[in-house]
């Protein structure tokens, strides 16, 4: 059904997401971060918003992922269909994976980095993104691209794509959320949009509004 990313560079500071579904809107229903927080991405049979904002807003409060996904998959009795996957201000990485999950279903956690999927063709769907997801010599938001194109060659969802979702949360500019909610070929679309989001005169707009490393940043 879904397939999702999160990743944290300790270096640069920045957070970057992505997703994809085939059904309707992944980016509202899956996505979300806070550059104070961390990210998370919540998806499954029955996707649950309260983990999502839950689990974002007990890192928010210093909360590690780890305790945070615990916290909020432990005592719902509708876990079984869904999944979870959150990555701390830390870059510390934790995933749930109901049992009742739609197979293929599982997630894989490294240091800074998480994928998780449902309703794959295979485990190889996931071992593509995680190795796309270490090409260091791509743009955070190329290499975003590239995991959600990677994933998709490997087999992907198995009823096709509908949707996809990228999110970058970087201190020295303001957040990039972008959504493609309904297409027939949603990973190119996102991509026309990324390079919409990059050039003139959006993109030169974004250089004079308040970020992280400048909350009173103005023209």
């Amino acid at each position: 059904m879904t397939y999702s990313i999160l990743t944290y560079d300790r270096e640069t500071g920045i957070f970057a997401a992505a997703a994809a579904t085939g059904n309707l809107c992944v980016g509202g229903w899956v996505l979300r971060g806070d550059i104070e927080s961390g990210l998370v991405a919540s998806q499954g049979t029955a996707p649950s918003t309260f983990w999502r904002d839950d689990v974002l807003r007990q890192m928010h409060g210093g909360s590690d992922a780890g305790i945070a996904v615990a916290n909020v998959t432990r005592t719902d009795p509708g876990r079984g269909h869904r999944q979870i996957i959150a990555l701390d201000r830390k870059g510390s990485a934790m995933g749930f994976t109901g049992g009742e999950s739609i197979a293929f279903a599982d997630h894989i956690c490294e240091d800074g980095l998480v994928v998780a999927g449902n309703m794959l063709t295979g485990r190889s769907v996931l071992d593509a993104m995680i190795s796309a997801a270490r090409n260091r010599q791509a743009t955070v938001v190329n290499r975003m691209l590239t995991v959600l194109a990677a994933a998709d060659a490997a087999g992907g969802d198995t009823r096709g794509l509908v949707s996809a979702a990228l999110l970058i949360l970087d201190p020295h500019r303001p957040p990039l959320d972008l959504r493609i909610d309904y297409h027939n070929n949603p990973l190119a679309a996102l991509k026309q949009l990324c390079d919409r989001a990059h050039g003139f005169p959006y993109h030169d707009w974004l250089g004079k509004v308040p970020v992280l490393a400048d909350r009173s940043r103005h023209p």
